[in-house]
């Protein structure tokens, strides 16, 4: 048996069985894009820990984030284990020596997060009028840096205006029917950090009440053609009470960067939201539960060698301090 068909196997008996619908749809992407196309052809029983480590060591010199790599790792390490047992294809899963090499690839650098100035902010800002489908997602992903999956997944009921928070605790996730469509459904958060509450300001409050506003005014003017979902009322919405999914950010996103001749993609506003906060003195810890990371770490290794504002005004404090010696 071929890996690419012991992975069709896989997948189908355990992975659609056992796990969300949301893990199967990033693994058959990861396995289409990245495994199968170099290792598919493999039989199962030839593959070594050389070939497995060869073809990590590929896809690092590629220049993948770590952790797409440790997804894939991941993936066949556990689908090897399985081939194990219960199925008992091998006698040894040849993942178990395989290492993720010390990444000696410089950290992304702002350009490669796609970190919006104010200026191109303000130009995205001015092509958007509250009846645009990304207006919405545009500000919420910029005040509050959620994911896009958190974005769309954000309803009414998680909107408390005299607190002024919103709580994080599902996502729209693409789930492939039959015919391979995907069909977008709220998820719970990948992991407990995920669960969150977030605090905004007045902008964005008003902005949240005037579209409210308008959305009930929209559902009385489209009366039954107004599409109505009878489970979820999601904030972000079209006009004509479509839910806005990650699809519609995505290409609004391609749209607005061709347009305006910038680099702009929908994670922009969450890197651009983190390293904003991190320049103006917040702890790492309240930028990390804001964004939902699981370790403090998580977020320094990201955003913290981006930030030249903190470097500047760290040698500024000193500055001040020497001037008195």
């Amino acid at each position: 048996m071929t890996l690419h068909d012991y992975l069709d196997f896989w997948m189908k008996e355990y992975v659609d069985l056992k796990l969300e619908p949301n893990t199967y749809y990033n693994y058959e992407s990861t396995i289409r894009n990245h495994i199968a196309p170099h290792l598919g052809k493999y039989k199962v029983k030839s593959l070594t820990p050389h070939v497995l480590q060869q073809f990590i060591n590929l896809k690092t010199r590629e220049g993948y984030a770590r952790q797409t790599l440790s997804i894939i790792i991941g993936i066949l390490s556990k689908a090897l284990n399985h081939a194990v047992y219960p199925y008992k294809y091998i006698k040894e899963n040849p993942m178990h020596y395989v290492e993720l090499m010390k990444d000696k690839k410089r950290k992304p650098t702002r350009e490669e997060l796609k970190l919006q100035t104010k200026e191109n902010l303000r130009l995205i800002n001015s092509i958007l009028d509250e009846e645009h489908p990304f207006y919405l997602p545009f500000h919420i992903g910029l005040h509050c840096g959620l994911r896009v999956g958190e974005v769309c997944g954000l309803e009414w009921k998680h909107i408390n205006f005299e607190e002024m928070t919103l709580e994080v605790e599902q996502q729209l996730v693409g789930i492939k029917d039959e015919n391979g469509k995907a069909q977008w459904q709220p998820r719970p958060p990948k992991s407990k950090a995920g669960y969150r509450t977030i605090p905004f300001g007045n902008t964005l409050a008003e902005m949240l009440k005037r579209i409210k506003k308008a959305q009930i005014e929209n559902r009385l003017k489209y009366s039954e053609f107004y599409q109505k979902d009878s489970e979820h009322d999601y904030v972000c919405k079209k006009e004509n009470g479509e839910h806005c999914t990650p699809s519609v950010i995505k290409y609004n996103t391609r749209k607005i960067s061709e347009k305006l001749n910038i680099s702009f993609n929908d994670h922009s506003l969450r890197h651009t939201h983190a390293t904003t906060l991190i320049e103006n003195g917040p702890p790492v810890k309240t930028v990390q539960k804001r964004l939902g990371h699981s370790r403090a770490a998580v977020t320094e290794d990201r955003y913290v060698h981006l930030t030249e504002k903190m470097a500047r005004d760290a040698a500024n404090i000193f500055d001040s301090f020497a001037q008195d010696i």
